[in-house]
């Protein structure tokens, strides 16, 4: 499977953003596909998952409430809605695959990765 990330930028702190991530290539018929982000310096850390078929989602208690997670299986897209974004929210975002059913937050599981998109928030 191949991701391709887009829809990152700078946006004002309280701003949002809407990224998205469209999936290419086989996949198995039942798969996860999620969030994670990275700031310099810092490890990367999981943002949101969502299971492809039922829809299942699954989020970071630093994102709820703030940030939506949706997809579109038409397109093979996912789209994490970003809102109220604070500067600690900056980061290069990836998406990212893994097969089974189950939304989960350990970065081991997900053996596809896109090529990240840069979110910058500004105070």
């Amino acid at each position: 499977v191949q991701l391709q990330a887009s829809g990152g930028g700078l946006v004002q702190a309280g701003g949002s953003l809407r990224l998205s991530c469209t999936a290419s290539g086989r996949a198995f018929s039942t798969y996860v596909m999620g969030w994670f982000r990275q700031a310099p310096g810092k490890e990367r850390e999981f943002v949101a998952a969502i299971s492809w078929s039922v829809g299942n989602t699954y989020y970071a208690d630093s994102v709820k409430g703030r940030f939506t997670i949706s997809r579109d299986n038409a397109d093979n897209t996912v789209y994490p809605q970003m809102n109220s974004l604070i500067p600690e929210n900056t980061a290069v975002y990836y998406c990212a695959y893994k097969v089974g059913g189950s939304p989960r937050m350990d970065r081991r599981l997900y053996t596809s990765w896109g090529q990240g998109t840069e979110v910058t928030v500004s105070s």
